[in-house]
């Protein structure tokens, strides 16, 4: 059983849900990064989402395409992130997911990409721009290896859509709870109850509910709909404070640990 099969189990086992922190490998720092893994991981976050910087992250908000931008001049690469994965899988097994856009697995190649992910100690990707009728030969090649393939339903999936991408999704269906980009605020007008019960009807997957949660009220919110909540903008908004290492890392862990408590 893979590590975030483990976690759910786990969590579902004592009647909790999953806190998944997103940071952006690389900003300020891959050394910060690696800091901030584990301080988020002490402060209570079941897995850990890390950004793969892009150039055009079609998906992100002003917030994340800043810190994007921070992690590109600062010469993060995907190369040097599974590095600092492998460098954290000698201190910590908490499960490590990478939401990494397409063009870069393209330029390593599908079955590289995932070796070296693999190798590294990764445990799921995430995929925003990649649609899943595109993403069978990704997926059988993460298969292969145990990689989970994590896929995205948004609140203007048809029945069909969410059918089919619930019966695809390996290690959790991410479910985008509103129409638009990373940082915007959540959409309490879209019956997110409603939706992840369909998702539910569909596949025995958990679902995580990410963007537009920005505080522990809402988190609790969505973690009494939900098997996980993601957490992000807000994250990186912190990480982005004109302060020292190590006040950031002491604010990002009472943020980490106030969600935590919030979403049980």
């Amino acid at each position: 059983m893979g590590r975030i099969r483990l976690v759910f189990a786990q969590l579902r086992a004592k009647k909790k849900k999953a806190l998944i922190p997103y940071i952006m490998a690389g900003d300020p720092s891959l050394e910060m990064t690696e800091a901030l893994v584990l301080a988020i991981e002490r402060a209570g976050a079941d897995i850990v989402e890390l950004g793969v910087p892009f150039s055009d992250p079609i998906a992100d908000g002003p917030v994340i395409q800043g810190a994007a931008q921070r992690s590109l001049q600062a010469g993060t690469s995907l190369k040097k992130i599974f590095t600092l994965v492998r460098t954290l899988r000698t201190r910590t097994q908490v499960p490590l997911v990478l939401m990494c856009y397409y063009n870069s697995i393209l330029a390593c190649g599908e079955k590289q990409f995932c070796h070296a992910a693999v190798e590294a100690g990764v445990d799921g990707i995430i995929v925003p721009d990649l649609l899943v009728d595109e993403s069978v030969g990704l997926r059988k090649s993460a298969r292969a290896l145990g990689l989970d393939v994590i896929l995205l339903l948004a609140p203007t999936s048809t029945p069909e859509r969410v059918s089919k991408v619930a019966k695809a999704s390996q290690g959790f269906v991410y479910y985008v709870s509103l129409t638009g980009v990373t940082g915007a605020q959540l959409a309490h007008g879209y019956n997110i109850q409603e939706k992840v019960a369909d998702i539910r009807h569909a596949s025995q997957v958990p679902v995580a509910v990410g963007f537009g949660i920005s505080s522990p009220s809402e988190a609790a919110d969505v973690a009494s709909i939900a098997d996980g909540v993601i957490v992000g903008s807000a994250l990186v908004k912190i990480i982005a404070k004109p302060a020292t290492q190590s006040v950031v890392l002491n604010q990002v862990s009472a943020f980490v640990h106030d969600l935590k408590q919030a979403v049980g």
